[in-house]
């Protein structure tokens, strides 16, 4: 009796909360820290990688609540490069978990059904051949859609991305593709990660460019910071941050709701 009551006051509210933020304007893009997974791990008392796998059930049904909801961009941190110094058995697990994952994008009907393009972002020559070869298949079988943009972030650095703008601009400037003189804030927003691959591919496709700024921030795991997570796109952009205490396996879609709450009170 109390676990049907409960589960009907949650569907309730979950209902409500969702007129709420229909009836207002939604964030284009969201970026979500996933965080929490070898927390959660303990706290139920299974494996790591248990751990892990229960956070990229998470992962697919936000991404479907996005789609959802109105969202239209979505960026995930799936690996930093921080997670480079975990021991050699977790991050064989990791890169496991994402080539296996990349797989089932590149063939996922929902994928396909809600024509979402799938891009990876990060210095990705870092990452095994295996999981390269995984990210490429669901980049190719996705290529051609425009309806929602997912970014998936692996061997992924906010400071190292902003470098590798100024690295390529300083290469413009020294050919004299660029004016030195002409260097402004939007040029920095052009030459990130996102920026750059969607502007090769639009030139070739004609698709619609993807949104630079983030306009709304989610953070799951209880830490209240951003970890080097889209610095550039984040700071001075009017973006909404959210932090919630679940752990990302237990994120649900009110805690996403809730979010988007947040942003459209800000």
């Amino acid at each position: 009796m109390h676990t049907w009551l409960s589960r009907a006051v949650y569907e309730r509210y979950e209902k409500m909360l969702e007129a709420e933020v229909s009836a207002r304007s939604l964030p284009e893009h969201v970026a979500i820290i996933m965080d929490g997974n070898r927390r959660y791990a303990r706290k139920i008392g299974v494996s790591t990688e248990d751990g892990y796998e229960y956070g990229t059930e998470t992962t697919e049904r936000v991404i479907e609540w996005c789609f959802d909801i109105g969202v239209r961009q979505l960026s995930l941190y799936a690996f930093s490069i921080e997670n480079f110094r975990r021991s050699e058995e977790e991050k064989e697990q990791l890169f496991e978990l994402l080539r296996l994952k990349f797989e089932k994008l590149s063939r996922d009907e929902r994928i396909h059904k809600n024509e979402i393009r799938t891009r990876a972002i990060g210095n990705l020559n870092l990452l095994p051949e295996s999981v390269k070869a995984a990210i490429r298949k669901a980049e190719d079988a996705t290529g051609q859609y425009n309806k929602f943009k997912l970014f998936i972030a692996v061997a992924y650095s906010g400071r190292m991305e902003i470098v590798d703008a100024a690295r390529i601009i300083a290469n413009k400037v020294k050919s004299g593709v660029l004016n030195s003189e002409t260097i402004d804030e939007d040029t920095i927003s052009k030459h990130l990660y996102v920026s750059m691959i969607e502007g090769e591919e639009n030139a070739a496709s004609g698709l619609c460019g993807a949104k630079t700024s983030v306009d709304l921030i989610i953070r799951a795991g209880g830490e209240i910071r951003l970890s080097n997570f889209l610095p550039w796109q984040t700071f001075g952009n009017e973006c909404a941050a959210y932090f919630c205490a679940p752990f990302w396996p237990e994120f649900r879609r009110i805690d996403l709701l809730r979010a988007i709450r947040t942003y459209q009170e800000r």
